[in-house]
């Protein structure tokens, strides 16, 4: 039995809907129709209620179908009225108890009365809310575009997540469908109003012809009858269908409200007591006028002026409690101490000791940028930078001190490591940083600049420029998004910095949450904190990630075991980390690089020397020389096919040639053969290699 009610509950709507049908076939009684009639009314009632209510259209997204679905409602209970009227000339006490209300006795009066109801129903609001949801679904429909635009354009700055980009377009998906089935169910509410009409015309002739033909009575008595149930059945069938339909008009028409339509009158109308208060005096001076209706002129403008007034004082006196609270904020408790007076205690001169790890200073223009209480995005974009970089990288960098200077510029910006300038830029708020291309296809007026994170040249434009320079092929960037790719760069080129004794703990404690057995076998029996920030320092430098601390870690521990040094085991890490790195420099299952020639390979080993600091590379100036020149000429390859610059080497030599082949070149990456997984595709777009002279003297 439990069963049989739950599944009935859980087809309630679909079982009243197969009952709503049968309305129109099967005759019900008189009280049952009462009831339904009053239950058609209060469900009315409630639709409108909500819709005044709701602040945007989708909160009530079923009332396409519970259109559909009231309108057949009111039809099938029209039909079993139609049916008693015909039959009996009584359709229930609901019906006869409207109609003698709407005639008052004067079936003339009630005639005229209904026709305007149905009327304006039919003329006004269900033509005034068809044409709104036509118009309102053709732009819902036109603009979808523009927001999805919009909307890639979020996710890609990093104003949003993937989550939050789905989330909205779901929600523009979801307009488009509603107001669509509102252009449709409009169409329901406008042929509901013409079947009205003619059913109140049938019960009305044909009740007249069957009252005087079968009933037999005369011509008054039969008029009068079928006229009052006609009218009362009209009624009662029109005045939910009215509300229904002022409900569709509210629903499509909740486009620009912030709340509730109660709420929004309310708020909006005693925003305005100036023009209640003239209203107010137009309306007395109206009063005064010979002929007029003195008295309710009077007492309405009067009204309005004194509730204006009192509308006006409040406004005031709000204002005036703000402006306090706000100067009781910015008024100081105490005044703070003089410089001199703070700095006499010792302990305070040991606060100007400390170094921030990251640092970033403004010029005055710039805060605005920053300031989240001036709608400043930049901090809410290095959180998303933040994640994303743990994310791929494995290192969590720390919190990033923001705040102005007023030793730079308006414009300017500089970031420190550890207290020291390692990057600087000049942006301009109220323009557009545009990247030129290659061949652009037109010339933009701006003013000439350097992008500063990668040192490509630009210019900053106008905002109405926008447009022309993305057709010229311009990449055009906003100044924020300037400023927070400088830092990322930065902080990406600067993370190895960043990784201290703290942070190297913190990552251990990290893992030992899910690999407590090999953090208690390796640290710090066999690798200490030192060995290990030292490794995980050379990993960042190079742009390895440190993501998989547990193989990281499992590669030390046999490593050092095995007797080997600190570079050694840094070698061996970066081989088990082998598809990590492939993946890192790898693009569409291919690796271009520049390789070393056999003979360059071997003048570099013999170039290995060892001393009590460890092995070093004491490599000749005019071998240094070839192999830098020839590098500045595959660099420019690399950039043609916007590619990282990598050169393959053997294991034995990456760690030296790398550091110093940086000094030079700092963008360019040393791999080794071990360091690249089976499945790529190497292609070489060069070979570095030692020219005759040099030849003939390694030959000697």
């Amino acid at each position: 039995m439990k069963r049989l009610l739950n599944i009935a509950l859980d087809n309630a709507v679909a079982l009243g809907v197969v009952v709503i049908v049968l309305f129109l076939i099967i005759p019900l009684p008189t009280f049952l129709l009462d009831f339904l009639l009053i239950v058609n009314i209060g469900l009315a009632i409630m639709i409108l209620m909500i819709t005044m209510n709701i602040s945007e259209a989708l909160e009530f997204s079923i009332f396409p179908s519970l259109l559909l679905v009231t309108t057949l409602f009111r039809l099938g209970l029209n039909v079993s009225s139609t049916r008693m009227i015909l039959r009996d000339g009584y359709a229930g006490e609901v019906i006869q108890n409207f109609g003698q209300l709407i005639t008052g006795g004067n079936i003339v009066i009630g005639v005229v009365i209904f026709l305007i109801i149905v009327l304006v129903q039919f003329i006004v609001i269900t033509k005034g809310a068809e044409r709104v949801a036509e118009v309102a679904a053709r732009f819902t429909l036109d603009a979808m575009p523009g927001k999805q635009m919009a909307i890639d354009a979020d996710l890609s700055s990093g104003l949003i997540n993937e989550q939050e980009a789905r989330a909205r377009r779901q929600k523009i998906q979801k307009e488009a469908d509603f107001y669509g089935a509102m252009d449709g169910a409009t169409k329901i509410v406008k042929g509901d109003a013409v079947m009205s009409i003619v059913i109140t015309l049938i019960n009305f002739v044909g009740g007249v012809i069957i009252g005087m033909v079968m009933g037999g009575g005369d011509f008054a008595t039969v008029l009068q009858t079928y006229s009052i149930v006609t009218i009362g059945d009209g009624l009662v069938s029109q005045l939910p269908a009215l509300m229904i339909s002022t409900a569709t008009g509210m629903v499509v028409t909740r486009s620009v409200s912030e709340g509730s339509l109660n709420r929004d009158v309310i708020a909006q109308f005693k925003a305005q007591p100036r023009a209640m208060m003239t209203t107010g005096v137009i309306l007395l001076f109206l009063g005064v006028i010979p002929n007029t209706p003195h008295a309710a002129l009077i007492i309405g403008g009067g009204g309005l002026v004194g509730g204006g007034y009192l509308v006006k004082r409040s406004m005031e006196r709000q204002k005036t409690i703000a402006a306090a609270a706000e100067g009781a904020a910015a008024q100081p408790e105490e005044a703070p101490p003089s410089e001199s007076d703070y700095y006499k205690d010792i302990n305070n001169v040991y606060s100007l000791l400390t170094v921030e790890p990251i640092e970033m200073e403004f010029g005055y223009s710039l805060i605005p940028m920053v300031d989240e209480g001036q709608g400043g995005k930049l901090i809410s974009r290095i959180v998303i930078f933040r994640r994303q970089y743990a994310q791929d990288m494995g290192f969590v960098f720390p919190s990033i001190r923001l705040h102005d200077a007023a030793s730079l510029g308006t414009n300017q910006y500089v970031i420190r490591i550890r207290g020291e300038e390692v990057a600087r830029g000049e942006i301009l708020v109220d323009y557009y940083l545009a990247l030129e291309p290659a061949n652009p296809l037109g010339e933009i007026d701006g003013i000439e600049t350097v992008e500063p994170a990668y040192g490509i040249p630009s210019r900053w434009i106008l905002p109405e420029n926008r447009e022309m320079a993305e057709v010229y092929g311009y990449t055009v960037i906003d100044p924020l998004s300037v400023m927070l790719t400088h830092l990322s760069e930065t902080i990406k080129k600067y993370a190895y910095e960043l990784l201290n004794r703290a942070e190297t703990i913190q990552l251990v404690e990290n893992l030992k949450q899910s690999s407590p057995e090999l953090v208690e076998e390796a640290i710090p029996s066999v690798v200490s904190y030192a060995t290990l920030e030292k490794v995980l320092r050379s990993l960042l430098k190079e742009g390895v990630p440190i993501k998989d601390l547990g193989t990281i870690l499992e590669t030390l521990v046999d490593a050092l075991g095995q007797g080997r040094d600190v570079d050694a085991a840094t070698e061996q890490v970066r081989g088990a980390l082998a598809r990590t790195i492939t993946r890192r420099f790898c693009e569409d299952g291919q690796l271009r690089v520049v390789t070393l020639d056999a003979e360059v390979e071997k003048k570099i080993i013999s170039s290995l020397t060892r001393n009590e600091q460890g092995v070093y590379l004491a490599m000749g100036p005019d071998l240094m020389q070839q192999i830098v020149t020839q590098m500045a000429e595959y660099l420019r390859k690399f950039n043609e096919l916007s590619q990282t610059p990598v050169i393959l080497v053997s294991q034995v030599i990456r760690g030296y040639f790398s550091k110093m082949i940086t000094q030079f070149y700092p963008g360019v990456y040393v791999l080794s053969f071990n360091e690249v997984t089976s499945s790529v595709q190497i292609q070489a777009i060069g070979n570095i290699a030692m020219d005759t002279a040099s030849r003939k003297a390694v030959g000697q």
